[in-house]
């Protein structure tokens, strides 16, 4: 198992160590409960530095991103990031990456579960004049995340925060180290990702805490990126499913130009699709787990990718695939917990939504 440069602070505090995709990472703290409350109505903070992270630079290194991902690269201004997806060849996903334009290079953050395998197929893509580096041995990341963390976070950094829009990163300094800051995140609240030179981590971790934000770890930041409706590889994700399916095509710019994996999803856009991922809502006692299957009728038409019993809405709701025909908000069929079959219905994403 590998190691954030945080994990001697997560012991600390005593967290619940558990492996996570090659690493050994904290699943909560206090609760999941407490963490996934504290995020919605103040601030939260995660350790993050087990994703993924690369510098693309060079003379080609726009083309070579057009050709190497979905979305259209072309429209990033300097300061800005974009929501992008690594195809193969038959537009199934390889990975689904968050890619920051910078003065003089782009950066893209990778999942962890998929950090070897996106480099290896980067640079066996790789084109002349191009440059990958691996960011990893000289940078974390941390998220901090909720309504109060603005408020947080600006005590302690030189940028005026108020500026910083959505899908936006600026340099700066935290706690007088160079950093970079983006309003990004994966909970459904505003809220920050910040890029340091690991060797600080603990330094602005402890920080962050002293100034309110509360330690979450895994648990809570699935049930928030459930509840906001977000996608996690290996769930709503994977090699044999299209972004089409997942709904997002904003993410796929058929017309910018030939990439990897467009004539495939041309074709498949044009004669359509038989899944779509839906939002579910149980309507009986139980809790949607991924693999559980759906039912219409006594046949089985789908299958859950993501559930949990929701700590804000106070309901049981999922992700899931279901067969086209059913895929309309307001469906009804049943999905199979334990031998049992709970009603459901197709609710509309996010089932989360902050208010402002």
């Amino acid at each position: 198992m590998r190691r954030t440069p945080l994990y001697e602070a997560h012991l600390k505090l005593k967290a619940k160590m558990v492996p996570f995709a090659g690493w050994e990472m904290p699943v909560y703290y206090s609760s999941i409960m407490a963490e996934h409350k504290a995020v919605r109505i103040s601030a939260g903070i995660f350790d993050i530095g087990h994703m993924g992270a690369v510098k693309v630079s060079g003379h080609n290194a726009l083309q070579y991103l057009q050709k190497v991902l979905s979305n259209d690269v072309s429209k990033l201004e300097v300061g800005s990031s974009q929501y992008s997806i690594i195809l193969n060849e038959s537009g199934g996903v390889i990975d689904d990456i968050f890619i920051y334009r910078l003065s003089d290079h782009y950066m893209l953050i990778l999942n962890a579960s998929n950090t070897k395998k996106d480099i290896e197929w980067l640079k066996n893509n790789l084109s002349d004049d191009v440059e990958i580096k691996d960011l990893k041995r000289e940078m974390t990341l941390l998220a901090l995340q909720g309504p109060k963390s603005q408020q947080i976070l600006q005590k302690i950094c030189d940028a005026d925060l108020n500026t910083l829009g959505h899908h936006k990163i600026i340099s700066s300094r935290i706690s007088r180290l160079p950093s970079l800051i983006s309003r990004t995140g994966y909970t459904g609240e505003d809220g920050f990702e910040i890029f340091f030179d690991h060797s600080k981590a603990e330094n602005i971790w402890n920080k962050l805490i002293e100034l309110g934000a509360a330690p979450c770890g895994l648990g809570a930041r699935d049930t928030l990126r459930i509840e906001a409706g977000m996608p996690l590889y290996g769930h709503e994700y994977n090699e044999g499913i299209t972004p089409l399916e997942t709904g997002f095509s904003f993410a796929v710019k058929l017309d910018k130009g030939d990439f990897i994996g467009r004539d495939s999803l041309a074709v498949h856009k044009k004669e359509g699709f038989s899944k779509r991922l839906v939002g579910i809502k149980l309507k009986e006692i139980g809790v949607p787990r991924q693999g559980h299957k759906i039912f219409k009728d006594g046949k089985i038409i789908g299958y859950i990718t993501s559930g949990t019993m929701s700590p804000t809405l106070k309901v049981p709701i999922g992700m899931g695939y279901v067969r086209t025909e059913y895929s309309d908000v307001g469906s009804a069929f049943d999905v199979e917990i334990r031998g049992r079959h709970i009603k459901a219905e197709v609710v509309k994403l996010p089932f989360y939504k902050r208010l402002t």
